[in-house]
């Protein structure tokens, strides 16, 4: 018999075993893909709930609402065809889910600035009833799928998240990852939680409407992601820099479903998929990205931040002597090919920036650590910023502007 006064631990490992779908199409809401009822019958049901009604609310971009304002009836359209199609095959263990709601919300980092989306999708879970076996879909670009995601991922502990990203970053970086969240004034990223979402669809159809500095901005992500994991891919964004700037779709795509895989790759198998840990290879360069979104209040686009943040991080290698010179002008050279910017005034106001330093610690955890580059494809880890050799790094950046 166990006594009151004795300490008594409990102590069990614990896996959680999840999956994480993502597909590339086109046409998803054309009647003849079959990829949204796959992703809607891939479902492990409760044998003893089959007669339960599953339901979908939908929460699209205000811009990507603008771009193709059919969407909703192309939805609605789709739904009652896939519905058809269940009620005549005895074989999958629900019918389909009932469509009962789309909804616009903000686009862009408005859409991350207040808990407004969160609480618009959570309100909307509890009134259409939305249980665990039914679904948020989320269709816009990345801020979008963060707001929306989050709001889904705290109603009812969690409900079912199907992802649309629409814009090049969003399908080549954001919807991929396992999280959520919005800022906290500007914080990037303050509120949030781990989740993983039901599936991932991108339609790369959807791409094509974006504007100009959307369609550039994603590609620093694909650069990004190069220069730590595929000296290979960074060659052939380089050499395809200026077709994919012209939106040339056959250069665009291929860069766009590698950078999206090596990201998915890393989440997968980089064995910290919930980040516990202080190293976060995946945010090189968003040290200087996140605190210059949050010095212009969101106006600066986080694909334009992240090119910043990543040629500031190169140069900085250069600087401190891991990079050779001439593999850091490439990496410029690519990102001014993709006519992402690598500078910006606020950079003079070097203490400023210095703080960014203090929040992406915080953020992470434990001690400071930024990813730094000895080559393109090798990357390094280092605990400390020297004030003097980012204030070099940043000099260089108008070198050859």
């Amino acid at each position: 018999m166990l006594q009151s006064n004795r300490t008594i631990t409990l102590d069990t490992p614990l896996s959680v075993p999840f999956r994480h779908r993502v597909t590339f199409t086109r046409g998803v809401f054309s009647v003849t893909n079959p990829t949204l009822r796959s992703v809607f019958d891939s479902s492990t049901q409760d044998t003893t709930a089959e007669s339960a009604t599953r339901r979908v609310v939908a929460f699209i971009d205000s811009n990507v609402l603008a771009a193709h304002p059919s969407m909703p009836d192309d939805m609605r359209a789709y739904m009652a065809h896939a519905a058809g199609i269940s009620q005549v095959t005895t074989t999958r263990q629900h019918s389909f889910p009932e469509l009962t709601l789309v909804e616009s919300v903000p686009g862009g980092e408005t859409a991350k600035q207040s808990m407004s989306v969160v609480d618009r999708v959570v309100r909307a879970v509890d009134e259409h009833r939305i249980d665990r076996q039914s679904y948020v879909m989320a269709i816009g670009g990345g801020a979008v799928l963060d707001a929306v995601g989050f709001g889904a991922s705290i109603a009812h502990r969690g409900v079912r998240l199907v992802r649309l990203p629409t814009t090049t970053l969003g399908q080549d970086d954001a919807g991929m990852a396992v999280k959520n969240g919005i800022n906290l004034g500007s914080k990037k990223n303050f509120i949030g939680n781990f989740a993983i979402p039901h599936a991932v669809v991108c339609d790369t159809t959807l791409l094509e409407s974006t504007p100009a500095w959307s369609w550039c901005g994603g590609f620093s992500e694909a650069v990004k992601i190069a220069l730590l994991r595929d000296r290979e891919f960074f060659d052939r964004i380089e050499r395809d820099a200026a077709a994919i700037t012209l939106r040339s779709m056959d250069a665009a795509i291929p860069v766009i479903i590698r950078s999206a895989e090596l990201h998915y790759r890393h989440i997968m198998s980089g064995g910290d998929p919930f980040e516990t840990h202080s190293a976060r290879p995946l945010d090189f360069g968003h040290w200087l990205a996140h605190r210059l979104e949050g010095m212009t209040n969101g106006a600066l686009p986080h694909g334009q931040a992240v090119a910043i943040g990543v040629a500031i991080d190169t140069l900085y290698s250069e600087c401190a002597g891991l990079m050779s010179s001439q593999e850091a002008r490439r990496v410029l050279a690519v990102l001014r090919a993709l006519d992402l910017p690598v500078t910006h005034p606020l950079l003079a106001d070097l203490d400023g920036i210095l703080a960014g330093l203090a929040e992406f610690r915080e953020h992470l955890g434990g001690r400071l650590t930024i990813t730094l580059l000895r080559s393109i494809g090798d990357p390094v880890d280092v605990h400390t910023i020297d004030p003097a050799t980012l204030a070099a790094a940043i000099s260089l950046t108008s070198r050859d502007a």
